[in-house]
């Protein structure tokens, strides 16, 4: 009996090769039918007896190709007709666009073992792809994903190309940035002030650069990068003095994994991040004997490391044999990233001695994405190439909303139905650069989405430039969400969960309710509304701001609030080194009330508790302090911990620290080492939390616990706290699509807009 049935597939499948693995489905079953592309993604009408057309239904999700993602599918019977053969149609427009475009991607292995073979057409070609690799979302202009809507537009294939492209059994069929030698992108090799180098070779010849010391800045998928030799020290710091960044670590790649195994250690989780076609920048501990120079990750044992993603990556490792390059966003410290050519020069040009440019033009600027693995799991750090715009699917349909996020780790989010689509990192909006690309970034991601949203989430936060964009905005409704409650409504959002949860968030910053900075907080949190359960007791930040750069204000402000001042007595190595005309300015201040914030913060408690333990006193970027102690830990020191108080504040209670600096001040003047110093007091933090979570179970009869704010990134607190939460019996969610810092507040702002809605 022969049928005929429509079928309509939703998901990431456009632009991975899903049509002509369709394609080849149909004709393998020899069934007749049509597909093509669609405002919603793809719809198949197929023809043929009913036994084959139910075997390809159900092949279809189980064999689609690697990049794909089906979200859903939805069958329904036709009438046959007169087809004879099976067809791939062209695309189709509409008025609703619901198809997820796939994120830019590694070079696949087949498009290597061509571009390397000296008998292909493309032996060498630095922009080799196909339908299961290559540039995605950085070259879109609009959907559908064809290629006059993206920026190739410009390079008409050759002859050779175009049989590819229109072939439905080759690798190339609608691989939209097709091309080759004859008929696509080609490289240069500049100098500083742009006069191009005249070189039959520029990959060879910039690797002659950089082996010479020389800094290059190497155009890539989503923007420049700033490369050196990672041996070289003195390329280093050349590179660290002209991007004015003091001490914060830059990213390496390396060959191959082999490499990455002779400098770091690696896991299998490791392993299979550093491998997935996403290509993150991957945290690990770096082994002793590594010949990386210290200055790569000054005070870190850890190293950022990547594998090669682009054909120019490859053929630059090929041709230099380098054990690895430093490869750092291509821009001044906290601007965004340079794409466009002459951009880069003009930004660039005191940082580079020479761009290894080319000229297809990247549309949106993306950054390299940055993951930790932690119990087994990669955790987003910053989620960006590789990862963006596949968005957060939901269990359930929400309305069209924009989160604009917070201030620091910018991303936006928007709403359609039952995902939110999550922006690339967007970084600190310090400058007008960065605010110009936050502008950018709401505008094209709304644009290619087609999504219009009529409500604005926005942080509490009056001074955050995303919040004052916000309040500008017309014609919408505008809904503030507090910053802790995004961070906890952002973990349920992520595990699918619904609430109310006990929700740990802690970070550095967050305005509260009551107009005082928090950041230690414990909640009660439905998507809705939430109710402040525990917080850490309030401490003043002396000079606001300054305090978050300068952790020794922290220090005195909590040996002052706890001992008075009879702390400057202390035989402490901390207190004799301090500038007394300092400490005696900080203290009227904070007696006065001048300039100085009362916190709640986890993160300055870090501060506190590393500038006491000598490690740090001034920061050169964010959350240092508390990175480098949580590095100073060594696996030989026990399991003591620091004691802390609940004070009783009503319904709220107040976690009370004077227990953690009496004995964290004993240590010291003992001598106790670094190691154990933070050891005790990482585990302090966990005991108090367990003890916090089991009183609210007893409360509240509340099983389910989140825990989200970049507080989490630590890798010690994290796995521990879940851990022994989860030894008490309690449900654990965290974070690892989305990061739990700032990058994901977004997601929650958008979430907790949405039920206030349903609530009305």
């Amino acid at each position: 009996m022969q049928v005929r049935r429509r079928i309509d597939v939703c998901g990431i499948v456009q632009g991975v090769g899903f049509r002509p693995y369709i394609y080849r489905l149909a004709t393998e079953r020899q069934l007749s039918g049509n597909v093509s592309n669609t405002p919603s993604g793809v719809t198949i009408e197929i023809q043929g007896p009913a036994q084959a057309v139910d075997d390809f239904v159900s092949c279809l999700p189980r064999q689609a190709p690697p990049l794909a993602r089906i979200t859903d599918v939805t069958v329904r019977d036709l009438p046959c007709n007169g087809d004879r053969e099976f067809r791939i149609l062209a695309s189709q427009r509409g008025e609703a666009v619901h198809t997820l475009i796939s994120p830019d991607i590694a070079v696949c292995d087949d498009c290597l073992r061509e571009m390397l073979d000296p008998t292909d057409r493309r032996h060498r070609y630095p922009f080799i792809n196909c339908t299961n690799c290559g540039p995605r979302f950085t070259i879109v202009r609009d959907i559908p994903y064809d290629r006059p809507h993206t920026s190739m537009a410009v390079f008409p294939m050759c002859p050779a190309c175009q049989a590819e492209y229109e072939d439905p059994l080759n690798r190339r069929f609608h691989a939209q940035p097709n091309a080759c030698w004859d008929c696509g992108p080609q490289l240069e090799l500049w100098d500083k002030n742009g006069t191009r180098v005249a070189s039959r070779d520029p990959i060879a010849d910039t690797a002659t650069v950089l082996r010479a010391g020389h800094v290059v800045a190497v155009k890539g998928l989503g923007g420049f990068h700033l490369a050196v030799d990672a041996t070289n020290a003195a390329a280093v710091a050349l590179l660290r003095e002209r991007k004015r960044r003091v001490e914060k670590p830059f990213a390496i790649m390396a060959p191959n994994l082999e490499t990455v195994q002779r400098l770091c250690e690696v896991d299998d989780a490791a392993r299979q991040a550093l491998r997935s076609i996403q290509r993150p920048v991957v945290l690990l501990q770096r082994k002793a004997s590594s010949p990386i120079a210290g200055e790569v990750a000054p005070s870190n044992r850890d190293l950022g490391v990547f594998l090669p993603y682009t054909p120019l990556h490859y053929l630059l490792f090929a041709e230099g044999n380098f054990l690895a390059l430093v490869m750092t966003s291509g821009n001044l410290s906290e601007e965004p990233i340079a794409i466009d050519n002459q951009e880069a020069l003009a930004r660039l040009s005191g940082l580079a001695d020479h761009f290894l440019v080319h000229n297809r033009d990247i549309l949106l600027r993306c950054d390299d994405s940055v993951v930790r693995v932690v119990s087994g799991r990669p955790r987003q750090m910053r989620r960006s190439r590789g990862y963006v715009p596949v968005p957060v699917f939901l269990k359930e349909e929400i309305p069209q909303i924009l989160g604009v996020g917070g201030e620091l780790k910018n991303t936006i989010s928007v709403s359609d139905g039952d995902r939110v689509f999550l922006s690339q990192h967007i970084g600190d909006l310090e400058n007008l650069e960065s605010y110009k690309f936050f502008e950018q970034t709401v505008a094209h991601l709304q644009r290619i989405l087609e999504i219009s949203p009529a409500i604005v989430a926005y942080d509490l936060h009056p001074d955050y430039f995303s919040t004052k964009w916000a309040l500008q905005q017309t014609g919408v409704e505008l809904m503030g969400v507090q910053h802790h409650h995004a961070h906890i409504a952002s973990c349920m959002g992520e595990n699918g969960i619904a609430g109310p949860v006990i929700g740990f968030a802690l970070d550095g910053t967050g305005y509260g309710t009551d107009g005082q900075v928090w950041g230690g907080e414990v909640l009660i949190a439905d998507y809705d509304k939430f109710e402040r359960a525990a917080h850490f007791e309030y401490v003043p930040m002396p000079g606001g701001s300054a305090a978050i750069r300068e952790p020794w204000r922290m220090a005195v402000s909590y040996l002052a609030h706890h001992f008075g001042e009879a702390f400057r007595e202390m035989k402490l190595p901390f207190v004799q080194q301090l500038d007394r005309k300092k400490v005696d300015l900080l203290l009227r201040i904070t007696d006065r009330g001048v300039n100085s914030p009362l916190t709640s913060s986890c993160g300055r408690l870090f501060d506190a508790v590393a500038a006491l333990a000598g490690i740090r006193q001034e920061v050169n970027y964010e959350a240092q302090a508390a990175i480098e102690l949580e590095m100073a830990m060594e696996r030989s020191d026990g399991n003591g911990s620091y004691p802390m108080q609940l004070l009783t504040d009503g319904d709220c209670w107040r976690i009370g620290t004077k227990p953690l600096f009496e004995a964290l001040v004993d240590d010291i003047e003992r001598g106790i080492s670094v190691s154990a110093i933070s050891r005790q007091f990482h585990n302090g933090l966990v005991n108090i939390f367990v003890h916090i979570a089991d009183l609210l179970r007893q409360r509240s009869s509340l099983n389910r616990v989140c825990l989200s704010g970049g507080t989490f990134h630590n890798a010690y607190l994290l796995t521990n706290l879940r851990s022994r939460l989860e030894g008490e019996g309690f449900e654990v969610f965290t974070h690892s699509e989305v990061p739990a810092g700032d990058g994901g507040l977004s997601l929650g702002q958008v979430l907790v807009a949405a039920h206030r809605l349903r609530q009305r």
